[in-house]
């Protein structure tokens, strides 16, 4: 059975993939991996609620569910805090299946969501990131690869650049952060292997309910229906909005201008307000050449 591979290096402002270098996998880990805005932080809030099996997890997601490849703090650091921890370990990344150490005894799920749901969360991530963070990122001592600019003016200007410019010499789209597409295809050309399991965006919007019971089922994690619509109840929108300094990723780092407004709508199609017509069609037609038929309509659809 065809196994990845690791190709390819991202390096930026942001992250650096060969932070995986590090990272030495337990039996029963999990890693969580999203491009970004695709429901990277409910997956999280959903893997503390079935590790924990109570609805708040016990500290903040910062301590238990560090994004790995970050540039945020020293790998050791890092490496230190996920060893230190004595339940079951879940872990984010955002990076491509080609950029980073595959495990065959961890479980990963990845979360995809139309490119232009993602882009529109994107927007509202990346104006509410402090100015001084992104101009610490850019100047750290030791950052290679491109830089993160601050946000402009124009969504829709950024909007073009993110279809048609990208960060890395492999990629065709994305910029300033990576591409949403590729990042998609590099997990799909591994879906038959047996510890990826993918979930959408959409599919959870519509039934939380179920797409969790399947996800638990996945993880081997028994459901407990006498805690179970407690575990509901704190993985909703609206509970997690309230408790978004422990919730929000990053909520301890000073990233955030408003913690809270990191979640800002959990709702699909926002971009109907922010492109135009054409730019959707462009993207739809983007997708339909670089992804394949099948990734191509699961992205945009869901529903496997």
């Amino acid at each position: 059975m065809k196994k990845p591979e690791r190709t390819q290096h991202y390096q930026n402002s942001v992250m650096d993939t060969d932070r995986w270098d590090a990272y030495q996998p337990r039996q029963d880990d999990i890693i969580i991996t999203t491009s970004y805005k695709a429901g990277t932080t409910w997956l999280q809030a959903i893997c503390a609620a079935l590790v924990f099996q109570q609805p708040q997890p016990p500290k903040s997601q910062d301590e238990l569910t560090p994004w790995l490849d970050a540039n945020f703090a020293p790998i050791d650091e890092v490496i230190a805090q996920i060893d230190a921890l004595e339940n079951r370990r879940y872990i984010k990344t955002h990076c491509a299946l080609d950029g980073c150490k595959y495990f065959e005894e961890v479980k990963y799920i990845f979360v995809g969501r139309d490119g232009r749901d993602v882009f529109t969360s994107m927007w509202n991530h990346w104006n509410n990131m402090q100015p001084e963070f992104i101009h610490e990122l850019n100047n750290a001592p030791d950052r290679k690869g491109p830089t993160l600019p601050l946000p402009g003016d124009s969504v829709q200007e950024a909007f073009d650049d993110w279809l048609h410019k990208s960060s890395f010499p492999w990629e065709a789209d994305g910029y300033p952060f990576w591409s949403h597409l590729h990042h998609a295809q590099t997990w799909w050309n591994f879906k038959h292997l047996p510890n990826i399991h993918f979930m959408h965006f959409s599919d959870m919007l519509k039934d939380i309910d179920g797409e969790m019971r399947k996800l638990s089922a996945y993880l081997d994690i028994p459901v407990n229906e006498d805690v179970w619509p407690s575990l509901l109840e704190g993985i909703s929108f609206k509970h997690m909005k309230a408790n978004a300094d422990t919730m929000a990723p990053g909520s301890t780092q000073g990233i955030w201008k408003d913690n809270s407004q990191f979640f800002h709508k959990g709702t699909n199609q926002r971009w109907k307000n922010l492109i135009s017509e054409e730019q959707s069609i462009n993207y739809e037609k983007l997708a339909a050449e670089r992804l394949t038929p099948d990734l191509a309509h699961w992205l945009a659809n869901g529903a496997l």
